[in-house]
């Protein structure tokens, strides 16, 4: 059933329950690996965990509700996951969140306790508790995706950009950390950043049928993108930025 990179593979999805989640369960299952999703949200998860489950019989998709903002419960999530699969080849980090406002000026500085919470704690804490798992995988990868305002920050949108900043230097030290592990033979596991301008998905063309979303990535081509990080070797993936979007 697989195309070979994912065949067999134990693949965990922070934050299944989104459009951008459910995308990543189905294309995941597709390709053959076993998919552990997470969200705060449990009927959600579930429904996410059904339709993959359902679009490919015979694929493990199983769903956990997971509090990532804590610590221990994150850690417990990877060794429970190891555990019962007996590997851990994939954390994929889809766990959103936005806020912004008209003007710079106008920044509300609560927007920043909330996005740091879900855009940094969250990463900080799958990556200290996937990374020994992803290490000891003969093709692990941390996929975190991110957005173009990291790079381009814009005025209205300083919390955000800042939490997704900060979001990716957590990656690429986690990056970095791989590198040093594969020592001269060069990384085993890779940690990789997705850059999407915006996403969108069909419940939203169904809402704005005149809108463009000119830039904005489909659910569907990133879950096709995430699934493609495993067709590259670590070391030509780890400590990059791979853009979906153009580069500002």
């Amino acid at each position: 059933m697989g195309n070979g990179a994912l065949d067999g593979a134990v693949i965990a999805v922070a934050g299944a329950g989104g459009p951008a989640g459910r995308a990543a369960l189905l294309r995941l299952a597709e390709a053959g690996a076993t998919v552990v999703g997470s969200d705060n949200d449990p009927e959600r998860l579930a429904e996410a965990v059904d339709a993959a489950r359902y679009a490919h019989g015979g694929a493990t998709v199983t769903g956990d509700t997971v509090d990532l903002l804590n610590l221990d419960s994150t850690r417990e999530w990877a060794a429970r996951t190891e555990k019962e699969f007996g590997r851990v080849d994939g954390l994929v980090h889809l766990v959103g969140g936005w806020r912004g406002s008209e003007t710079f000026t106008k920044t509300n500085l609560d927007d920043w306790d909330l996005l740091e919470l879900l855009l940094v704690k969250t990463v900080q804490h799958t990556s200290l508790a996937f990374h020994e798992a992803l290490q000891r995988s003969d093709r692990g990868r941390y996929v975190l995706i991110s957005a173009s305002g990291a790079t381009k920050p814009t005025a209205g949108n300083a919390s955000y950009a800042a939490a997704k900043a900060a979001a990716e230097a957590w990656t690429l030290a986690l990056a970095d950390y791989f590198r040093k592990a594969g020592g001269e033979q060069g990384p085993t596991s890779a940690a990789v950043i997705l850059v999407v301008k915006a996403l969108v998905h069909d419940a939203m063309r169904a809402d704005r049928p005149n809108a463009k979303f000119a830039g904005f990535t489909d659910v569907k081509d990133l879950a096709e993108a995430i699934a493609g990080v495993w067709e590259k070797p670590a070391a030509e993936v780890n400590g990059n930025r791979l853009w979906l979007t153009e580069k500002p």
